[in-house]
């Protein structure tokens, strides 16, 4: 618990760092590229990402596990991984640059946009990297090249690159490229520190392939998982055109801002789940993840009602004319669904270890569904009139928005009953408190957008923010919960709260 307070810790700065560097890229993009640049780069990412995630083969989470039970030097099984990251991404790359199509249905803005292929190798490899560290306890090393490095550097240069008339429309992907590269030297500056060089290491098929055979039930989840945050702008792509997309890429980019402290947690959650799993106590791993489930959610509950109640007002700030306000309604529902989502997240972080293949086919069923609701949605919506055809795109933005909401609603209790089962010990994150927290929040609110715009966000996120997080900490935190904000973590009696319910306060 420890362990988990601390990387706690690390990752709440690593938001709050996060959120600096994010805003003022999200204000860059909207205010000089505007949404059309924005949906043509937003399609180009996720073609990107996904592939690069694919070519990790599941190490992101799966590394742990296989230091722990590998025999053998632990620098020679990770150049492994990342041998076969390596080549994986190199030929996924080259395909993409030779036949750029699938990256950019609508076209490209500038000739340049290409070479964004060459961000598959350099996120695939900074994968694997962050995953060894943070197998380590090092969680610092993530929190500077994800929170810090790579979101300054595309902000910085996002900006840069607009006035530089060679590049120009190109900004924003070649912005993206150089902060990836950037975000992998930070990460091998502390990994070879850590590790060392490779002593001995020869690569041989009959190590490999089972490596990679053993990781693709993990590295199709870790798709799958991706894929149903983006599932949602690949159907989009089809229905909307590239105004649409980038209207609802930027109400995602600012919803996604409490995601990242829940996927900041996998990486320390993963050692401290593997080691109690070779120790047996699976009271102890139930304990964990309903521990870190309930200050995941509390987080971004409080984060989706300070940035969601406002909302008009910070989409609005986006662009120039109010041109991302329209997707309000699709910001909502994304907030919504990160709060729902928590449950899956940290339940998925043990059933990878303990039901890898039944976690597999609960996340291609969830896929499934929210490429279903979401189609169905679409379908809908062509079958009414609307006067204006940019009206029609705005609801199915939020359509969109609100199938994903669902679809991870289902999937938070699924695994959630599902991991219960099999640990013998029931996953609940809920705390009665939220709701009296979310109740104070939504009135502060309420107030709030009476103000100004300017003092509505100055004003009325921090109150927002102050008011849910003095409940929730006089109301909802026991004294395990406490040890996220100590730095000398001491024994308490609640150590052995049941899983279920609240701790007493």
């Amino acid at each position: 618990m420890a362990a988990l307070a601390k990387g706690g810790r690390t990752n709440v700065l690593g938001f709050g760092l996060r959120l600096l560097a994010r805003l003022p890229f999200l204000f860059i993009a909207g205010q000089l590229y505007g949404a059309e640049a924005l949906g043509i780069y937003a399609y180009a990412l996720l073609v990107v990402e996904l592939t690069a995630l694919i070519c990790s083969i599941g190490e992101k989470r799966g590394l742990a596990q296989r230091l722990r039970e590998g025999d053998g030097s632990a620098t020679n099984l990770i150049a492994d991984s990342l041998l076969v990251a390596l080549v994986f991404s190199c030929i996924a790359a080259a395909g993409f640059f030779l036949v750029p199509a699938p990256l950019f249905p609508n076209g490209m803005s500038s000739d340049l946009d290409r070479w964004i292929v060459l961000a598959i190798p350099g996120y695939a490899l900074t994968e694997i990297v962050l995953a060894a560290q943070a197998y380590k306890y090092d969680i610092g090393t993530t929190v500077r090249a994800r929170a810090v490095v790579e979101p300054w550097t595309i902000s910085i240069l996002a900006g840069a690159f607009w006035f530089v008339p060679a590049i120009g429309d190109a900004g924003l992907t070649l912005a993206y490229l150089f902060s990836i590269f950037a975000g992998l030297v930070t990460a091998l500056v502390p990994f070879f520190k850590t590790y060392g060089r490779p002593h001995g290491w020869v690569p041989h098929p009959a190590r490999i392939v089972p490596m990679v055979v053993r990781a693709l039930p993990l590295a199709v989840t870790d798709a799958i998982e991706w894929g149903t945050r983006r599932v949602d702008l690949l159907i989009l792509g089809w229905f909307a055109g590239p105004v649409a997309l980038g209207i609802y890429w930027m109400a995602q980019q600012v919803a996604s801002l409490p995601q990242k402290l829940k996927t900041s947690f996998e990486p320390i959650l993963g050692p401290v789940i593997t080691a109690k799993l070779k120790e047996k106590d699976y009271a102890a791993i139930a304990r964990q993840v309903c521990q870190v489930g309930f200050w995941i959610v509390a987080a971004q509950a409080g984060i989706a009602l300070a940035l969601g109640i406002p909302g008009e007002a910070l989409m609005g700030l986006m662009g120039d004319a109010g041109e991302f306000v329209p997707g309000t309604p699709a910001l909502a529902f994304l907030l919504a669904a990160e709060v729902v989502a928590a449950t899956a997240v940290v339940s998925e972080a043990a059933l990878i270890y303990v039901a890898r293949v039944r976690n597999l086919w609960v996340s291609i069923a969830t896929l499934a569904l929210q490429a279903a609701l979401t189609v169905a949605a679409m379908l809908v919506i062509d079958t009414l009139n609307f006067a204006d055809p940019q009206r029609a795109d705005i609801w199915r933005a939020a359509a969109a928005a609100a199938a994903l909401m669902l679809s991870l609603g289902v999937a938070s209790v699924v695994k959630a009953v599902m991991l219960g089962k099999i640990l013998g010990h029931s996953i609940n994150n809920w705390r009665w408190a939220l709701v009296w927290a979310a109740a104070a929040a939504v009135v502060v609110g309420q107030l709030a957008i009476l103000l100004p715009e300017w003092a509505e966000l100055a004003l009325g996120i921090p109150a927002i923010i102050g008011v849910y997080g003095y409940i929730i900490w006089t109301r909802g935190f026991g004294p395990e919960d406490r040890v996220l904000f100590s730095k000398k973590p001491k024994p308490v009696e609640g150590e052995n709260y049941p899983v279920r319910g609240q701790p007493p306060i």
